[in-house]
């Protein structure tokens, strides 16, 4: 009942981690003001590269960009394997992939000064964000057993997809219909968009599930970064697309 496509909020987190008899639990609205904290960390990062790219170019972010990537992705496999941890190592992944989102939306924005995709992207994540969850708090989408199953194997379906380009392009085979502002390209980019945002609604059901299961506290932390992975995504997704459409004027 508690699974979900996100690796990080898993139902054998759940089992293992339901408070002992008179420790706090975890509340929705802690989680929220956790996710708050967290969002406002990684805009912070973001701002510093953004700061730095339009100040002194490109080429004094891309050691930013690049460690906050490669840096942002070890915090989040250690939240995974140790959440005990992510009180402490949530803000520091979302400051590093802060700063990997600055840098990546600075060239977004030198590629496309006139379209202002970046502001349009934030807007539309929000947008998809708050949407979702009206749509769940309404009961209109329901995190159903075929519908986590549906949102699972899609998710896998595209974790695959990406996993096989970075693998083709290590090998010199370039698979541009991935990138090309083609119907093709398009297309694929607006359906990661949408499975993007159909894991919001499994994200809002741990969350809730969570809170009333009776979870540690410290998993409000866990949640919060679950819910950050599935926006961090889902906004590089959005900015990807409005630069597709850009690119076809």
């Amino acid at each position: 009942m508690l699974r979900t496509s996100n690796p990080a909020l898993s139902e054998k987190i759940f089992r293992k981690s339901v408070a002992e008899s008179g420790a706090q639990t975890m509340t929705i609205n802690g989680s929220i003001q956790k996710t708050a904290l967290l969002v406002f960390l990684t805009v912070a990062g973001a701002s510093y590269t953004w700061s730095k790219f339009l100040s002194a170019g490109p080429e004094m972010v891309q050691g930013w960009m690049i460690g906050g990537a490669i840096g942002g992705f070890i915090a989040a496999m250690v939240i995974v394997f140790k959440r005990n941890l992510a009180k402490y190592v949530a803000p520091i992944y979302a400051v590093l992939e802060g700063l990997f989102l600055g840098a990546i939306s600075a060239y977004f924005n030198a590629m496309f000064p006139a379209e202002g995709i970046v502001m349009r992207a934030i807007a539309l994540t929000f947008g998809v964000l708050f949407a979702m969850l009206m749509l769940y708090r309404a009961g209109i989408i329901k995190p159903t057993k075929k519908f986590r199953a549906g949102v699972m194997a899609a998710t896998g379906g595209v974790a695959l997809v990406y996993f096989v380009t970075i693998i083709a392009n290590m090998f010199g085979a370039n698979l541009t219909f991935m990138y090309e502002s083609s119907p093709l390209g398009i297309g694929i980019s607006l359906v990661i968009v949408i499975i993007a945002s159909l894991n919001l609604i499994l994200d809002f059901d741990f969350i809730e599930k969570g809170s009333q299961a009776g979870l540690d506290k410290n998993m409000e932390w866990y949640a919060a970064f679950g819910l950050m992975v599935t926006l961090i995504w889902l906004y590089i997704e959005i900015l990807r697309l409005l630069a597709l459409f850009a690119g076809r004027d």
